[in-house]
């Protein structure tokens, strides 16, 4: 049993493990940071599942896959949806959780062989009580995102319970607010940093944060605090900052 109903997540693009312009690799140095976060749940966009050619060639490539690394000890169930597939490997997203999963289902929404972009839902069980968990990466392109935008809303309207509690997070590519259409108007979701901070957080690029690309929406739960991680080492790994956000189940 878990003696507080708390739920600790992270929403993070990982670039692959790599800073901004790929010149560094800093996967060890992510897994270092986010277990110092001690987050219950990880929600990972652009994590790399295999690489035949960077195994080769980058030296400190895991020999198992990017998410296994990173859970190591600390997250002992995870799920994963390889979306982007090419001759040498893929990536995708990832959940990492400290909680079991009931289940879980990737729904690709890629327009392109080699993108990306899907939709990956998880159902995790704490103190016997269901919490549904999208990781989400959609299209630069407008037209295109407003298609994803349509299977996600359908996607959840059909498959989650309103009286279930539910987090949708991660790169939305959506710094002009679409979205909100979709997720508070059709879905009843509130948009953390939007609630309690009185806009969207902004998170790109890294080092010089001014679009507000990625976001933590929920519904279900009570929202204790947030925050976006741009301070050092963090703006320096990816080309993303993280979103952390601490959660009361109701």
């Amino acid at each position: 049993m878990f003696p507080l109903m708390l739920i600790r997540m992270l929403t993070y693009n990982i670039h692959k493990g790599f800073a901004a312009g790929n010149l560094r690799f800093m996967l060890h140095q992510m897994r270092e940071q986010l277990r110092g976060a001690n987050v219950d749940l990880a929600f990972l966009q652009e994590i790399q599942g295999r690489n035949t050619r960077k195994e080769q060639r980058i030296k400190g490539w895991p020999l198992e896959s990017q998410f296994e690394f990173l859970a190591d000890e600390l997250w002992p169930h995870y799920a994963y949806g390889k979306n982007a597939i090419y001759d040498h490997g893929h990536h995708g997203n990832a959940i990492l959780s400290k909680y079991p999963f009931a289940r879980w289902d990737n729904i690709n929404v890629s327009h392109m062989r080699k993108a990306s972009r899907s939709l990956l839902h998880g159902v995790v069980t704490i103190e016997g009580q269901r919490l549904h968990l999208v990781c989400i990466h959609l299209d630069l392109f407008t037209h295109h995102r407003q298609r994803q935008m349509g299977i996600l809303s359908r996607h959840i309207a059909d498959h989650v319970p309103m009286d279930e509690p539910l987090i949708v997070a991660g790169d939305f590519n959506d710094w002009t607010g679409d979205a909100e259409r979709h997720l508070s108007n059709d879905l009843k979701l509130t948009e953390v940093f939007q609630e309690t901070c009185g806009r969207y957080a902004r998170t790109f690029p890294a080092l010089f944060p001014l679009l507000p690309v990625d976001r933590v929406y929920y519904r279900g739960l009570e929202p204790v605090e947030c925050e976006c991680l741009t301070h050092k080492p963090w703006r320096n790994l990816s080309d993303h900052t993280p979103l952390l956000a601490v959660f009361r189940m109701k």
